[in-house]
């Protein structure tokens, strides 16, 4: 791997789906009316068979084309199809995802893109990352922006073989092409037939929650971003009319959303871009956030924007993260090369265990470390939770 100088961090100027568990179906159970057919041919029971025939034909509603519902006891003793069992499952998040630079050649062989983390992301039963960029070649880039990102579809298939299996595209960057690029991004989303929450044609779907069944556990993602830079605020937001991002400016659009997918799901799991550039602590927004998404029923909190590691831990019992830095970037400096894999075990709305796998950014992607840096790497992670107000344990 092609080691790539360090570079100075990204002024972002920060301003403050699957499926659902199969229906049960009871084994189809005879009717009375084929008990009456069988009836009506033994001879020595033609006049039951007509006091039965004539009691049908007298209850309302009966019809000769419709037979007549099973009985009771019948119903009873139908055997009924058992609900998969709930066991624990894993999932994995990375941190900020973008293909510029040295990373758009990595795209001319997607399937290998991300590198050696993929073998971590790999053994999840579910693995996502934020995709901070637009999905588009054409377009304009938004008006007076410093930095503004895109790639192409093959982002999409990258991601996909690296093993993830949803992204967020609610960002600061998700629409760096505006109303173009949020086309041609809804386009290619959907060609792909990759799962990507956070962005969408309007509110209803920047909100909806990406759902899936594992283990027999009902998950729900929803993204959302807190930083939008003032002068998009308006026009990158998704209203009822307009397409664009799920904001989390809009608090009770957001919480609504945690609301009801929370009475429909045993995980809801919120997917933030929030805090401060190069903030180690969480800045007053995500505090102020995080205990009310809880309170609506978020079990998990994930994001990051910061370019930079932030604390991660148990707030009120469910779990946070205030920063998962840069992940698969271009920015490779001392701080923001410091990278890994936020690993979470759960069961319904417990989390069992949390797992960070430290990695350090070499030529854009992350690189797996060993032995001593390891252990380091992990002491430090720990270390961030200091100032975040969080527990290491529930």
């Amino acid at each position: 791997m092609r080691s790539h100088p360090a570079t100075s961090p990204l002024p972002d100027a920060p301003l403050t789906t699957s499926s659902a568990p199969a229906p049960r179906h009871g084994p189809a159970v005879a009717g009375p009316w084929r008990r009456a057919a069988a009836g009506v041919l033994a001879a020595s029971l033609a006049a039951t068979a007509a006091a039965c025939s004539a009691a049908e034909s007298s209850s309302p509603g009966a019809s000769s084309a419709k037979p007549a519902p099973a009985s009771d006891s019948a119903t009873e003793s139908a055997p009924e199809e058992a609900a998969p069992e709930r066991k624990p499952f894993t999932i994995s998040f990375g941190g900020d995802v973008h293909f510029e630079g040295v990373l758009r050649n990595r795209l001319a062989t997607p399937r290998t893109a991300l590198g050696p983390i993929a073998s971590v992301l790999r053994r999840a039963d579910l693995a996502m990352v934020n995709l901070e960029t637009a999905i588009t070649t054409g377009g304009t880039p938004a008006p007076g922006k410093q930095y503004t990102f895109r790639a192409p579809a093959t982002a999409l298939t990258a991601l996909k073989a690296a093993g993830v299996d949803v992204a967020s595209m609610a960002n600061n960057h998700g629409m760096d092409y505006m109303q173009s690029g949020l086309r041609d991004s809804l386009a290619a989303i959907r060609r792909a037939k990759f799962p990507v929450v956070g962005i969408g044609r309007n509110a209803a779907e920047a909100y909806k929650p990406y759902r899936k069944t594992v283990n027999g556990n009902r998950v729900a993602i929803i993204g959302a971003t807190q930083v939008l830079d003032a002068e998009f605020i308006q026009s990158w937001t998704a209203t009822n009319g307009q397409g664009g991002l799920a904001s989390a400016k809009n608090e009770q659009r957001l919480i609504q959303a945690v609301r009801q997918a929370r009475k429909t799901s045993d995980t809801v799991i919120v997917h933030l871009h929030w805090g401060t550039e190069l903030q180690k602590c969480p800045n007053p927004a995500q505090r102020g956030l995080a205990p009310k998404l809880i309170a609506a029923g978020a079990d998990v909190i994930v994001g990051g924007h910061a370019h930079i590691l932030l604390g991660s831990g148990y707030l009120k019992g469910r779990y946070v993260n205030y920063g998962l830095g840069n992940f698969v970037f271009y920015n490779s400096g001392p701080q923001t090369g410091a990278t890994g894999v936020l690993t979470l075990t759960l069961d319904g709305r417990k989390v069992l265990k949390d797992q960070w796998t430290p990695a350090r950014i070499n030529g854009g992607v992350p690189i797996p470390l060993t032995g001593a840096a390891k252990r380091q790497a992990i002491t430090n992670w720990d270390s961030l939770r200091g100032c975040a107000g969080l527990r290491a344990e529930p």
